[in-house]
């Protein structure tokens, strides 16, 4: 039940938020927002691929 809700998740955020890496933005001069996008999605999709 819980990987099932963290892979539709991660569909969402597919198809709802920007894709940081198509923008080729840099990580070291990435700004809070950004990061904290990019943590996001790392999080939600490694507990949709456990």
């Amino acid at each position: 039940m819980k990987k099932k809700f963290f892979k539709l998740l991660a569909k969402i955020n597919r198809a709802l938020l920007p894709s940081l890496s198509k923008k080729e933005v840099d990580l070291a001069k990435a700004s809070k927002w950004q990061m904290a996008l990019i943590g996001w999605r790392t999080w939600v999709t490694k507990r949709a691929l456990d």
